[in-house]
């Protein structure tokens, strides 16, 4: 809408951060209210009528518009769409007493990688640009949805725009050249990560309650941690992919997965238990029948009751170091933090000392190189447009070699081996627990950096075992950095190249005030365990 339209646009330079109080100024005071309510509280109050759906739908496609405008975090935008749909959910709450679904009046962003109907999907690409999916439409394509999208209309939700990625989805920033660098709100100097940079900024910007991405390293979950919010990276087979964009479409040895970003743990699982309400696995041959398992989330707040009364602990197993990598001072605190934290309240905190992490990282990016670059750069080379720099190098612009089946069987049985080793591993704890059970859950930083610069996010290990692994992972807000505490340690002796990288683009003054998180790891399939646990630590923590 063109009132929507700001006049001036202050540059990076001259306002870093665009949250807060610098964007209410634009909006009115029930706008505040809604936008920078949960999910949880939205459809609390959409399902009763206490708010409207075309007021809350309204107040969000405002509040997204102005985020565009400051960081680029918009492929597509159907605002028109999401307001006529949520007047016909305001009808159904009318007419039938009851809301339409769990999800109902709830406004959903996507990244851009689901198909919407009468929206275009371009992943980044220009050569998508007016095609489906790089092809020629077929009178049809403008009609087809994914799955996800099916379901979320199902569920009540409103679909009202979709997010930026950068092309090729393999980058460690959001980039692209359709609408250019995507920039954090909190700190616009800096980057929202990636690939699903363009959903981490927007939800920073209280611009959406909760949305989609997608993660093959981390996509998920570096754009929460570096934009303060919670994000679910699920195991293979636990939430549907079926209809979806994809860069390398057909590689399953390390599947990409979807999940769930959003401002509150609790906003996770809300989303993740109505999705499975809609039993994606009777559409989506990929999916497990596995329904959201109440007696495991049961169990594990039995769990948390008796720690709280003395009658029991939790296990957590803690990785401050992976070996090669050593983090930047805030995120070192914030371990520390949680780590102290955990131990005060008597619950069993054990040093994880695994499976080398080196060993599923050369194996993460030997997966992303099998293709040898060829759907990437056959991709780019439709329209002539360069890649981005962000774009990660195996793919050698499309020149490098395809691995042949020999290869890729070679590559699964090493990484079957590398899950194997590592679950024998996560069995023993039961040794030192203390509880008799095993470790409940890992905590380890999501990436070795407090935030990241233009073209300097050179490390990102910390995050591809989870996805070597399959487990899940959420991440969990805990703090943020500060230049009078955070202090770099002069004594110490990078161990090598990378580390040396890490340890000298730390910068104290720039990062001041980034937000710091940690990730929760659980067992495969264990999404119920670990956001469980993620709602406990995140009530402990009182991020803000």
């Amino acid at each position: 809408m063109q009132e929507w339209q700001l006049a001036h646009l202050p540059s990076p330079q001259e306002v870093p951060d665009v949250t807060g109080d610098f964007i209410q100024q634009y909006l009115t005071p029930q706008k505040i209210k809604i936008t920078e309510a949960d999910a949880v509280k939205i459809t609390k109050n959409t399902s009763s009528g206490q708010w409207t759906a075309v007021e809350v739908t309204e107040a969000f496609c405002h509040r997204a518009a102005l985020a565009h405008q400051m960081t680029n975090c918009l492929h597509e935008v159907f605002f028109s769409a999401a307001l006529e749909e949520a007047r016909l959910l305001d009808e159904y709450l009318a007419r039938h007493g009851k809301p339409k679904g769990p999800l109902h009046g709830l406004p959903i962003s996507l990244k851009d990688q689901f198909h919407v109907r009468g929206v275009e999907t371009t992943m980044g690409y220009v050569s998508w640009i007016g095609t489906f999916q790089g092809k020629p439409y077929d009178g049809r394509a403008l009609n087809y949805e994914s799955e996800l999208v099916r379901e979320l209309r199902e569920l009540g939700a409103v679909l009202y725009c979709k997010t930026s990625v950068p092309h090729t989805l393999m980058g460690a920033e959001t980039s692209n050249n359709i609408v250019g660098y995507v920039r954090l709100p909190q700190n616009r100097r800096l980057s929202p990560g990636a690939s699903s940079g363009g959903e981490g900024a927007l939800i920073g910007f209280r611009g959406s309650p909760a949305g989609f991405g997608t993660d093959i390293g981390g996509s998920i979950r570096h754009p929460s941690a570096l934009n303060g919010l919670y994000g679910l990276r699920p195991s293979s087979g636990r939430s549907p992919y079926e209809g979806a964009a994809n860069s390398m479409d057909g590689q399953n040895v390390m599947p990409s997965v979807v999940g769930p970003m959003a401002t509150s743990a609790s906003a996770l699982k809300l989303l993740m238990k109505a999705v499975l309400s809609q039993q994606p696995w009777l559409q989506d041959p990929l999916v497990v029948e596995l329904p959201w398992r109440t007696e495991m989330e049961e169990s594990v707040l039995d769990l948390i009751r008796s720690s709280t009364d003395g009658r029991g602990k939790l296990a957590f197993g803690v990785l401050k170091h992976d070996g090669c990598v050593m983090p930047q001072p805030p995120v070192q605190r914030a371990m520390e933090y949680v780590t102290g934290l955990l131990k005060r309240l008597g619950h069993k905190v054990i040093e994880w000392e695994p499976p080398s992490h080196k060993l599923a990282a050369k194996l993460a990016f030997e997966i992303y190189g099998l293709d040898g670059g060829r759907d990437c750069f056959q991709n780019l080379s439709l329209s002539g447009e360069s890649p981005i720099p962000q774009v990660l190098e195996p793919f050698n612009h499309g020149q490098g070699k395809q691995a042949d089946a020999s290869q890729i069987a070679a590559i699964n049985i090493e990484k079957r081996e590398f899950q194997k080793a590592y679950l024998d591993y996560w069995n023993e704890t039961i040794n030192v627990t203390g509880t008799g059970r095993t470790a409940d859950a890992l905590i380890t930083p999501v990436i070795a950096y407090t935030a990241v610069k233009p073209h300097q996010l050179r490390y990102v290990d910390y995050s591809l075992f989870v996805n070597i692994l399959d487990y899940p992972s959420v991440t969990v807000p805990v703090t943020r950095a500060d230049k009078a505490i955070d202090k770099q340690d002069q004594t110490y002796r990078p161990e090598n190249s990378q580390d040396q990288q890490v340890y000298d683009d730390y910068d104290a003054e720039l990062y001041h005030g980034s937000p710091i998180a940690v990730q929760l790891v659980g067992r495969r399939l264990h999404e119920e365990q670990i956001l469980t646990l993620a709602e406990y630590l995140s009530g402990l923590l009182d991020f803000h």
